[in-house]
């Protein structure tokens, strides 16, 4: 028997351990998972006619503390989620990788070039050449290898599908050519590197730190160029609480001045304090300063730097919170980060379109359906797209029929923190 029969047959037998710490154990989504796997690898061998192949996984992730505070070089807590990009991969003993992603087309990167261009800016390829010209510089083996990949972590869900590409990508290098001895945190990091350097997009490192690590983290950008990243051991799954996050659709064009304007506001308090972010300064020194500033930076700007300073220490509080297991308070906090951000950092609805207020109208909902019983905030950058909620179970089925009543049926999706970060799953 092959080693790709004998894997359908293992993922066909079900009671996989392994799917279970990354799906759950709810009978149906295991059964789905199953399929999806098996179907991922007879497409593989029907394209690829190769047998020796490996499984991989990696998550998508939720931001759950410090909205808006990375960019002022501040704290924040994220974790991995049962959503997640799935991998078939093997070595093709030359120096080209060729990746098929279920949806998409077939592309693929010559590794005799390493070099940044801004015609592959965007692609899927610069990722994948980013990623292997950090690891050779860095002294990792690279090699040409085939993929096909099924994305399961929605594009524009917040959730981050693009930093989860990235270190699945890693990974796959990691355990085909060098034995799985990536560190997460540095796959993480030559991910953002591959982002920012060859496919043009400037970003933090929390998505693929989340996304790489697994379970919750929190991380500390005081230093952005050497950020600490820290585990938080707490078993979110063992509360009885679903995480969902609700995509409220609204309009993503137009927003780009909205979004510069938060590190913007942000960075120009601080410089009235002769200071480069507001990490470096305190509460009490804004507050001091605010009646001298107001018509030159003015008050939203104030306020904006109100809420990076509760919101840096709230993440500090929440991991707390956490380590004691005191998930009652970590839920108060979750709230009130989101009414920090809805009445300070101003980030819930576009200022030039004030009709539609998708994420104002959830988070509404919300607050009738989970008050004093769970949490919810905004999710992510903001203006339009997603919010978060923490939901008990007895309230689970109300709380997703409510939302999706106004933002229509699959708008909810009901996850969890999963342990495991970017991996290759042995059956």
């Amino acid at each position: 028997m092959g080693k790709i029969e004998t894997l359908i047959t293992k993922i066909n037998n079900g009671n996989n351990e392994a799917f279970k710490e990354l799906y759950g154990t709810d009978t149906a989504v295991l059964q789905k998972q199953a399929k999806r796997y098996v179907d991922l690898i007879k497409k593989f061998q029907e394209t690829f006619k190769t047998d020796d192949v490996e499984l991989f996984s990696s998550p998508g992730r939720t931001e759950i503390g410090g909205n808006h505070t990375d960019h002022n070089y501040g704290r924040v807590l994220a974790g991995a989620v049962n959503l997640d990009n799935v991998a078939i991969a093997a070595k093709n003993n030359s120096n080209i990788v060729r990746i098929e992603s279920v949806g998409y087309p077939k592309f693929e990167v010559d590794l005799s070039n390493l070099t940044a261009s801004s015609d592959e800016f965007y692609t899927s390829s610069s990722l994948v050449r980013g990623i292997s010209a950090r690891l050779k510089e860095l002294g990792f083996t690279i090699g040409g290898f085939d993929a096909v990949i099924d994305g399961g972590v929605p594009k524009g869900s917040g959730l981050s599908s693009s930093a989860s590409f990235e270190v699945l990508i890693g990974a796959i290098i990691s355990e085909l050519f060098n034995n799985g001895k990536l560190d997460p945190v540095q796959n993480a990091i030559i991910g953002q590197y591959a982002e920012n350097n060859f496919f043009g997009k400037p970003c933090g490192l929390m998505d693929q730190t989340a996304c790489s690590v697994g379970g919750l983290v929190t991380i500390d950008f005081e230093d952005p160029s050497k950020p600490i990243v820290k585990k938080v051991h707490f078993d979110f799954v063992s509360t009885g609480f679903a995480l969902v996050i609700t995509d409220t659709g609204g309009n993503h064009a137009d927003l780009n001045d909205e979004y510069a304007s938060l590190p913007t506001d942000m960075k120009a308090v601080a410089a009235e304090l002769g200071a480069k972010v507001l990490r470096e300064v305190s509460l009490e020194q804004v507050l001091d300063i605010a009646p001298k500033i107001r018509e030159k930076v003015g008050d939203r700007a104030i306020l904006r730097a109100i809420h990076f300073q509760g919101d840096n220490q709230r993440v500090v509080n929440q991991v707390e919170a956490l380590e004691k297991n005191d998930f009652k308070s970590f839920l108060g906090m979750v709230t009130e980060s989101g009414y920090s951000s809805y009445m300070y950092n101003q980030n819930i609805f576009p200022v030039n379109n004030v009709r539609e207020q998708g994420i104002s109208l959830a988070l509404a909902m919300s607050d009738i359906v989970l008050k004093g019983q769970g949490a919810w905030r905004v999710h992510g950058g903001g203006f339009a797209g997603t919010i978060q909620a923490f939901v008990p179970q007895n309230l689970l089925d109300k709380y997703i029929s409510t939302l999706e009543h106004v933002f229509g049926k699959g708008s909810c999706h009901k996850l969890f923190i999963r342990q495991k970060g970017s991996v290759k799953i042995d059956l």
